[in-house]
């Protein structure tokens, strides 16, 4: 039997409340080594005596709040990304936003703090933008889509938890992600009617994206509200989804509405 699997029984009988002393008897490890695991899965889950710890839907069941979770993985799919320096104990979610939209700055930190109440985002302000950031050593339970690369190196799909709580927020989800890669744009044309030449304006919703895969979550989700769109994939590899026709333009702007 090799080190690590002691180790990994061990960790799983102290999860399970059995004393130090009775794990190191059962396996042949001195007590001290059992001492020094435990302290080191409970540092790895931050949850060592006088430590507040993160919060976690899966590792400790706490409560998630799926409307906010919706909208913040909208946000992350699009905009955002996650690092895990050697030198920190503690993962990085930044959500990069132009400070143009002050508005949509607060939501994503409200996001954060309602998905992870008991963890406190900070804001880094940067030429032109701010980035929205939170510490956690959760953050890959949250967003198991974390990977080394680019995302749209990479495949990028929902986990049947995440799906199911897409199905029930579809908005929140659309929501963040046209908060992050997509625009509501007024678009403008002129006839003559009559001899005078008069302007047409009519809205429309954009979102792009190079992850075929997010595109293909995006368009899904539409689909499944009942919105129409159409796509065109651009000569550097992104694709461009429009939201064009009056009536999906018009509910789209009910429940997403311009950015802020």
């Amino acid at each position: 039997m090799t080190n690590a699997s002691v180790r990994e029984q061990a960790v799983h009988l102290l999860r399970r409340g059995t004393r130090n002393t009775e794990v190191g008897r059962r396996l042949g490890v001195p007590s001290g080594t059992v001492s020094w695991w435990k302290h080191e899965d409970l540092a790895r889950h931050g949850t060592l005596p006088g430590r507040k710890r993160s919060t976690c839907t899966h590792c400790y069941g706490d409560a998630l709040d799926q409307p906010a979770y919706s909208y913040l993985l909208g946000l992350y799919l699009g905009d955002g990304h996650i690092t895990w320096p050697e030198q920190h104990r503690s993962a990085s979610l930044f959500i990069t936003c132009d400070n143009k939209w002050p508005g949509i700055i607060d939501a994503v930190d409200q996001a954060m703090r309602r998905v992870m109440p008991r963890n406190k985002p900070c804001r880094v302000r940067r030429t032109g933008c701010q980035v929205v950031k939170l510490y956690s050593q959760h953050l890959s339970c949250y967003f198991p889509q974390h990977g080394p690369g680019k995302k749209h190196e990479r495949a990028i799909a929902l986990e049947p938890w995440q799906q199911e709580i897409v199905d029930a927020h579809p908005w929140e989800f659309l929501r963040g992600l046209i908060h992050s890669d997509g625009c509501r744009i007024t678009n403008w044309t002129t006839r003559t009617v009559g001899g005078v030449p008069k302007r047409y304006e009519y809205p429309r919703y954009f979102f792009t994206n190079t992850s075929a895969d997010i595109v293909r979550l995006f368009t899904d989700t539409l689909d499944a509200v009942g919105v129409r769109w159409r796509s065109v994939t651009r000569p550097t590899g992104a694709v461009n989804v429009s939201v064009a026709r009056k009536a999906c333009v018009a509910l789209m702007d009910t429940r997403i509405g311009p950015k802020y």
